[in-house]
């Protein structure tokens, strides 16, 4: 049972991890909106690096939550696109995005209190 138990935890936490970086559930995000170019999700995901927004387009299509399609032009085109799978996180997700953008400010808000009264306080280290 034991066994069972942490081996279900290690599965859920590989996948939340996933989900959970820094950057998926921003792409995943602007993907619902339907398929995108490269550049189209980069410009529409403030601060991410080409870099980082190829490394997170690939893991999204490993993990099968995105299809990446070249289309034979001149030049080439390529979209990215959410899978059926895919669409199905940002149905778990779109909760949460709506709460963090409604109460971003709550949640600065409370940092500033927080820091104010902890000065120095190592745990601000985290929250970024």
């Amino acid at each position: 049972m034991l066994k069972a138990r942490d081996e279900l935890t290690c599965q859920v936490r590989d996948v939340l991890n996933r989900v959970g970086d820094k950057w998926t559930l921003s792409v995943v995000n602007e993907l619902g909106a339907g398929p995108r170019r490269f550049n189209e999700v980069r410009r529409a995901v403030p601060g991410i690096s080409q870099r980082m927004l190829t490394r997170t387009l690939r893991v999204l299509e490993r993990d099968g939550l995105v299809v990446r399609s070249i289309y034979a032009e001149v030049p080439p085109r390529v979209e990215y696109e959410l899978t059926p799978l895919g669409r199905t996180l940002l149905e778990r997700v779109s909760g949460l995005i709506d709460w963090a953008v409604e109460h971003h400010e709550d949640v600065e808000s409370a940092r500033g209190r927080y820091d104010a009264r902890h000065p120095g306080d190592a745990s601000r280290d985290f929250a970024e």
